[in-house]
C-alpha cells in the first residue's frame, strides 16, 4: 500500500543555509519551481495524493490506533489495526502494553523499550554453620642478605644531596667593536 512520491523541498534550500528544507509554496513572479520547469523540484499538487483506501493508514496497510493504557487494547482487530503507544507513556506501562499486545497478537508500531524488565537474580542463602576448616597463618619472610645488597648499590649510585648546590652565575660579555688583543 506504499505510494511513491517525490521528496518536496523548499526552493533554494539546497543553496542557502538559512532556508530550511521544510516545504513552503513558491510565490515568486519568476520562480522556476512555481512554473514547474524541468530539472527543478516538484510542487505539491493534489495529483500526488494517496489512493483513498490507503489514506490515514500505516505503510503496512493497517489502521493506526493510539494507546495510552492496557485497557485501550481491548476490542482491537489485529488483522486491520496496529497500535502506536503515546509518547507520554512511561517505561513500566509501556512494557505492560507490549506484553498485552503480544498475547493478543497485535502489532506495536513503536515498541521502543529502552531497557528490559528488571529481573531480580536468585541468590543462594549462605550457610549459617561455620566451616570446620582450620585457617593457617603464614609468617612474613625475613629479608635475606641478597635483598639488602641491591639496596646498598642503589644508595651508592644516587648522588648525595647534603649541601644545596647553587647554579653558576651567568656572566655577560661586554660587546664592543674592538677585539681584545693578546697583549692586554
Amino acid at each position: 500500500m506504499t505510494y511513491k512520491r517525490p521528496h518536496f523541498v523548499r526552493e533554494e534550500s539546497w543553496r542557502l543555509k538559512r532556508v530550511k528544507e521544510s516545504w513552503r509554496s513558491p510565490r515568486g513572479k519568476t520562480s522556476r519551481v512555481r512554473r514547474s520547469k524541468d530539472g527543478w523540484p516538484a510542487v505539491v499538487k493534489i495529483g500526488y495524493a494517496r489512493p483513498r483506501a490507503a489514506r490515514a493508514r500505516h505503510p503496512s496497510g493497517l489502521a493506526e490506533v493510539m494507546v495510552w493504557r492496557t485497557q485501550d487494547l481491548a476490542g482491537l482487530d489485529p488483522k486491520t489495526q496496529a497500535v502506536r503507544i503515546a509518547h507520554t507513556v512511561g517505561e513500566n506501562k509501556r512494557v505492560q502494553i507490549i506484553d498485552q499486545a503480544k498475547k493478543a497478537t497485535i502489532r506495536v508500531l513503536n515498541p521502543g523499550v529502552k531497557k528490559e524488565p528488571e529481573v531480580v537474580p536468585q541468590v543462594a542463602p549462605e550457610p549459617t554453620e561455620p566451616t570446620a576448616e582450620p585457617t593457617v597463618e603464614v609468617a612474613p619472610e625475613e629479608p635475606t642478605a641478597q635483598t639488602e645488597e641491591p639496596a646498598k648499590e642503589i644508595e651508592a649510585e644516587a648522588p648525595k644531596t647534603e649541601e644545596p648546590q647553587t647554579p653558576a652565575k651567568k656572566r655577560r660579555k661586554a660587546k664592543s667593536g674592538k677585539k681584545k688583543s693578546d697583549d692586554e
